[in-house]
């Protein structure tokens, strides 16, 4: 619930300080909340595992991206969403699934809210980890920039701290 509503709120500010269009951002804002949709079709002994996925186990998580594309598409949804969805993903400098798509080929929401989701992952508690600090979490982020994610979305996200660590309290776990 709340990682949701952190994802939404970030991806929103972050396509905001990036000059988007008001319409664009605000779609990004409501669709990053799709980002996950696809892992409806993953079954729980893999989202719920405690330990280390298997090879056999990653494969299957990593098809969740394909699954909520398909899905979003068949609805008939935004391509914002589909996009989303499908992409959150890639790594800016092509390492990523499912396509291995790199810099701007990856759709700017995509890359959005890659860095949003991962920032959030990082900054929650889950089965498998403790929540890092937001410092911690920074340097882990900065340590990919160019690699994982787009120096640009970096920079708009960083410069926004008060916002970031505001949007973290008022949907505290």
């Amino acid at each position: 619930g709340n990682h949701i509503k952190r994802v939404c709120s970030f991806s929103e500010m972050i396509a905001v300080g990036l000059g988007l269009d008001s319409d664009v951002c605000l779609r990004i804002g409501r669709f990053a909340s799709l980002h996950d949709v696809g892992k409806v079709g993953i079954p729980d002994s893999i989202l719920k595992k405690p330990g280390k996925l298997t090879a056999e186990e990653w494969t299957e998580m990593k098809r969740h991206t394909l699954y909520g594309y398909e899905l979003l598409r068949l609805a008939g949804a935004d391509q914002v969403a589909q996009n989303i969805a499908l992409c959150h993903h890639e790594w800016f400098d092509g390492s990523g699934y499912p396509y291995g798509l790199s810099g701007e080929a990856i759709p700017i929401e995509a890359r959005i809210v890659a860095l949003a989701d991962v920032y959030d992952a990082l900054t929650s508690k889950r089965c498998y980890k403790d929540a890092f600090s937001a410092e911690r979490a920074r340097n882990m982020i900065e340590a990919d920039r160019g690699k994982h994610f787009d120096p640009t979305v970096m920079d708009v996200f960083f410069s926004h701290m008060d916002k970031v660590a505001e949007i973290h309290e008022r949907f505290r776990d």
